[in-house]
């Protein structure tokens, strides 16, 4: 039997024709691939359970974390659940497919270079990515609404029953910290997650303020702390490797139809984390 590989994906968007295209074309290299899919598969549950279904009916094994998107209550969705009961809802439909989430336990892949422990994780944001040059969360917000660069979820991703997204965030942090201590340290983790853990990444983005919707400052040393092979994330549409404190972050996002389409330089889709054609080189840019 050929090596098995762990292989990654996020943001397919596929309320996008040219995108579920290339959804059409995710196939594994053999049949002991595994797929992570690190969020915003599509506004619409339906959608979203169809992709992961045809997925799931050609890996191995799935696993998914929420993106921002995931869970909109967007006017063109049927599924008017909010917030937390909207995320628990998307768990019942991918338990249903047989596609892990962060709420199953942490299962371990075992390919070529031996076992990892995948640790899908939903974090959600914090706003302690502050926009340059202010201090608060209410300045960097300002800041955001003045240069109009705004993100969406400030209108369909609502926290319910938090009071509010960043509360929410704390409490996801916590629990998943917890269960990140709880690990047998022997195996090494690879973390998933739709949001980098850190900052750095974010520094590539074209309007700087968008970063404090992109995580919190409260898993910058996670992968320090706890025994980490990979970290795998999306959201920022600008797909890379980029080295953190000697542990390789891929960013395995498609994006948009017209950013992928025009990127000189096409990285795979799915994206080979384990092995990983980059595992002993240096980072490489979008």
């Amino acid at each position: 039997m050929p090596p098995s590989h762990l292989l990654a994906v996020s943001d397919l968007h596929i309320s996008y024709a040219e995108n579920r295209e290339v959804l059409a074309g995710i196939a594994p290299e053999g049949p002991a691939d595994w797929l992570l899919v690190a969020g915003d598969v599509s506004e619409r549950v339906a959608d979203l359970e169809w992709a992961l279904r045809l997925l799931a009916s050609r890996f191995a094994r799935v696993v998914w974390v929420p993106g921002n998107h995931d869970l909109w209550s967007h006017k063109s969705d049927p599924v008017t659940l909010r917030g937390e009961a909207r995320y628990l809802h998307l768990v019942e439909l991918c338990r249903q497919a047989g596609v892990l989430t962060p709420e199953d336990p942490y299962e371990v892949f075992t390919g070529p270079q031996g076992p990892v422990r995948i640790a899908p994780l939903f974090l959600l944001y914090d706003y302690t990515f502050l926009a340059p040059g202010t201090h608060s969360k209410q300045e960097s917000l300002a800041y955001a609404y003045k240069t109009g660069v705004v993100c969406s979820d400030e209108f369909l991703l609502h926290p319910d029953p938090h009071p509010s997204r960043e509360a929410w965030c704390r409490a996801r942090v916590l629990a998943a910290e917890q269960r990140l201590s709880a690990c047998d340290r022997g195996t090494p983790l690879v973390m998933v997650n739709h949001y980098p853990l850190v900052r750095e990444p974010t520094a590539i983005l074209r309007y700087p303020e968008f970063a404090q919707w992109c995580g919190t400052q409260a898993t910058a040393d996670w992968h320090l702390r706890f025994r980490t092979a990979a970290v795998v994330y999306g959201h920022l549409h600008i797909p890379c490797t980029t080295w953190h404190d000697g542990v390789r972050f891929e960013e395995v996002s498609l994006g948009y139809p017209r950013e992928w389409q025009a990127r000189r330089s096409r990285r795979p889709v799915p994206r080979d984390v384990l092995p990983g054609p980059d595992a002993l080189g240096a980072g490489t840019g979008p």
